[in-house]
């Protein structure tokens, strides 16, 4: 049962009934309900429920559920059903500062919008923040359906109107002057997963309020549902709890689960097939995304590529063990050298012996291997160079997030088509040998799986066509 109740506190749940069942089979005995219910009592109150009641029952005669129990004259609480009918968060609710969800912004041309009020209470001729953005004015209508209203609380859905004439959307939290809704674009959280989670992976976030794309950037621990101890994890899988911190594209209104519901929830989605992968749970930003900044520089990258008079971009070759990567791109720079073009390879190999020596082969290892080696690469365009990046790359989010870190038309995905077969023919240093034996663990094509892009800029297939002939292909594709 512990684990039970354990799930249900890291769900978010605030308050808990306990209901002591059975109770006929004991004689409805005073001091067995009070020893089971002090137990759980315990129990809650380590796990920081807001509240905890406890109600003798009997789920045969429905004693207790519906209507007091003739048996239990000792216990003088309510019923079951009584007890959730008064339940409610309403007057906490309208306790806190106001919050307003948009759902439907003004479509006639007037300054207002309608939504749900969330928490605390707004009167005309309150000044209030629209986020994102800021923009500020003050209230100076307040309707519900047919009525004008003086001021609206949490739980009553409404129409503003607003004295300046300014642009509000679908998605925009509104809150008062004095008492603004924090944004931020980095988190701590805590994710109840449906699928497996790796650091440094894209996904999706999607809130109340708005989406983008997300990332893990690291899993701090993983709760024990049994013990309740937090135990280290570099991932996180199916039915985990974990505590995670969270880098999202752009600055997001939030606020804490636990002080509202409403704006601290979110959804992980795989970014391609937008299949649900966990919901999560806001518990504060990371303060250290409020101090960091975009530096502004006065060369900027159009400046590097005219001085270097070419177009700059990252070249991503993928491909098996073997396929051919890096005696193509390495003819492929040679050739582009002797133009007089300005080019760097990162290769997968030379990579891991520094920025990535701290990696090994794992899934989780894999998918920062190549963010890291992304993000040097978009540095490298940045400076006006043209990137060649030798890597296998086997997951196609992680080619799909190199993507993203690049304006249009600068990413060509590469892939070199060569079998499996022939790969394993052409195996050099006898990897693949070591991986059907055994010996060498998380290889790619043996039990490490290799997801073949589906619309690469360039296919190259080797079978039958020289290195030469490949690069060849490469530079006619770039020259049209």
């Amino acid at each position: 049962m512990a684990g039970r109740i354990r799930f249900v506190a890291h769900a978010g749940v605030d308050h808990v009934i306990f209901l002591i069942a059975n109770m006929e089979l004991v004689d409805w005995e005073e001091q067995i309900f009070r020893r089971i219910f002090e137990d759980c009592s315990r129990l809650a109150e380590e796990l920081k429920f807001a509240s905890c009641m406890g109600i003798p029952v009997s789920t045969v005669e429905g004693d207790n559920l519906v209507k007091p129990s003739e048996f239990s004259h000792w216990y003088s609480g309510p019923t079951l059903m009584s007890y959730l009918e008064c339940a409610g968060d309403a007057a906490t609710a309208e306790s806190h500062a106001f919050r307003m969800k948009v759902t439907t912004a003004s479509r006639d041309g007037g300054s207002g919008c309608g939504g749900m009020v969330l928490s605390g209470k707004i009167s005309i001729g309150d000044r209030v923040r629209i986020a994102p953005g800021g923009v500020e004015t003050r209230v100076k209508s307040i309707s519900a359906v047919q009525d004008e209203l003086e001021r609206a609380v949490a739980g009553e859905s409404v129409t503003l109107g607003f004295e300046d004439d300014i642009a509000v959307t679908d998605g925009n939290v509104i809150s008062t002057s004095l008492d603004p809704i924090e944004l931020s674009d980095q988190f701590e959280a805590k994710v109840i997963c449906l699928s497996s989670l790796v650091p440094g992976r894209p996904y999706l976030i999607r809130m109340d309020t708005a989406e983008a794309n997300a990332t893990l950037t690291a899993v701090k621990y993983v709760v024990d549902l049994d013990s309740g101890a937090h135990l280290a994890a570099k991932k996180l899988d199916a039915n985990d709890i974990g505590i995670v911190n969270i880098s999202v594209a752009k600055p997001l209104p939030f606020e804490s689960y636990k002080k509202n519901k409403s704006l601290g929830r979110f959804l992980l989605l795989d970014k391609n097939s937008h299949d649900l992968l966990a919901v999560g749970m806001i518990d504060f930003a990371l303060r250290r995304a409020s101090n960091i900044h975009w530096q502004g520089l006065s060369i900027d990258k159009k400046a590097r590529a005219e001085l270097k008079q070419q177009k700059p971009c990252c070249l991503w070759f993928t491909g098996l063990s073997g396929s051919g990567k890096s005696t193509i791109a390495n003819l492929l720079e040679k050739r582009l050298f002797s133009m007089g073009l300005h080019s760097y390879i990162l290769d997968g190999d030379n990579v891991r012996h520094g920025l990535n020596r701290d990696l090994g082969f794992t899934e989780t290892d894999r998918v920062e291997n190549i963010r890291r080696v992304a993000e040097v690469a978009r540095l490298m365009v940045d400076a006006g160079l043209m990137v060649i990046v030798s890597f296998l790359s086997p997951f196609r989010s992680e080619r799909e997030f190199a993507r993203t870190l690049f304006d249009e038309g600068e990413f060509w995905e590469i892939f070199v088509d060569t079998p499996f077969e022939e790969c394993e023919r052409r195996d050099t240093k006898g990897l693949y040998a070591k991986a059907r034996k055994g010996d060498l663990k998380n290889f790619t094509g043996i039990d490490s799986p290799y997801q073949v892009p589906e619309s690469p800029e360039i296919r190259l297939e080797t079978v039958g066509r020289s290195p030469e002939a490949c690069v060849d292909s490469i530079l006619k594709a770039l020259h049209d």
